[in-house]
């Protein structure tokens, strides 16, 4: 049913039945790229009462980017230190022959004056064996000079800018105290767009109060702007935040993995093929995470999604092919 040139736009290697961003840029720059998550410092202003405070009910004290650098080293040091630490999930250190993506993750990357922000962004940019960047914040925090600079910069290198969407749905961005709207989207992710900027957008399965129908209406809507990647990610809750003390009470129950591997290959399968996918969970940290517990075997989660995706004979995008791909 999906065979033929629509399953070869699929790596012929790893069998994945999803455009996975890794394979993506092997192609593009002939070798494994690494993304290297960098803090610059920056804060939110979900957290210095600009538009709120204490920042998303799913956030920890130390804001987004639990993974990211210390704030307290260089870039050129956080970039160093990133190469040097071994990655698991390739069973050894960072390979000699790798490219490397700056990844600036931690809290809002555009959250700044645009003085600072070239600073830090052409530094990552200089960096050997660099091949392009990547920038997360919100989509309330692009203004139109950041987003000409963007595009300017989008002119040079690889450039994605990961807006942190989390759902399309109003009544629960008011629940987890996201303090900015659909709309508030939209217009952020429409200045990058109209410039000609990649832009990867973040989602979250499992929030407060939200059903299978919303979730799968999340991914429907955001897959017909012409977004260039998309992060899902599973819903953690962790020690500290305001949605460990909701979880205590009763208020919501966390999503069960069968249940989690089932959503994802039904959003897939409303994605655009030509969509990159660069994430289909996520890491919580395993000191303070409080549930889900099966989150953290993060293998058995993406093996469990590529068994579903043979078991169905289906392939990203299956649900939205009106035509041959490109």
């Amino acid at each position: 049913m999906f065979g033929g040139v629509y399953m070869k736009r699929f790596h012929p290697e790893t069998g994945k039945r999803y455009n996975l961003m890794g394979d993506y840029f092997k192609k593009r720059f002939g070798a494994k790229t690494v993304k290297i998550s960098l803090n610059g410092g920056f804060t939110c202003p979900n957290r210095d009462g600009t538009k709120g405070t204490g920042g998303c009910t799913y956030c920890s004290a130390s804001g987004s980017g639990d993974f990211a650098g210390s704030p307290l080293l260089s870039i050129a040091d956080q970039f160093a230190e990133g190469k040097r630490l071994p990655r698991a999930k390739w069973g050894t250190d960072v390979r000699r022959d790798c490219k490397y993506i700056p990844y600036f993750q931690a809290n809002t990357n555009t959250y700044a004056p645009l003085p600072k922000l070239k600073t830090l962004f052409e530094e990552a940019l200089s960096f050997e064996n660099v091949v392009g960047l990547a920038i997360s914040t919100r989509p309330d925090c692009i203004s139109e000079e950041t987003a000409d600079y963007l595009a300017e910069l989008s002119e040079r290198t690889y450039l994605s800018v990961e807006l942190g969407l989390q759902t399309v749905h109003d009544v629960t961005a008011e629940r987890i105290n996201r303090c900015h709207t659909y709309g508030d989207f939209l217009r952020g992710f429409e200045m990058l767009k109209s410039r000609g900027v990649n832009v990867c957008v973040h989602i979250i399965n499992g929030l407060p109060g939200e059903t299978r129908d919303m979730m799968l209406e999340t991914v429907r809507r955001v897959g017909g702007l012409g977004i260039h990647g998309i992060k899902i990610h599973l819903l953690h809750v962790i020690e500290g935040t305001a949605l460990a003390e909701q979880y205590r009470r009763g208020e919501f129950q966390v999503m069960e993995r069968e249940e989690y591997i089932e959503l994802v290959c039904d959003q897939l399968e409303l994605l655009p093929p030509d969509v990159l996918i660069e994430r289909l969970t996520g890491d919580g940290a395993r000191e303070s995470l409080i549930a889900p517990l099966w989150s953290r075997d993060k293998r058995a989660v993406l093996n469990g999604i590529d068994k579903e995706m043979r078991r169905r004979n289906t392939v990203q995008g299956a649900g939205v092919l009106t035509m041959s791909p490109k």
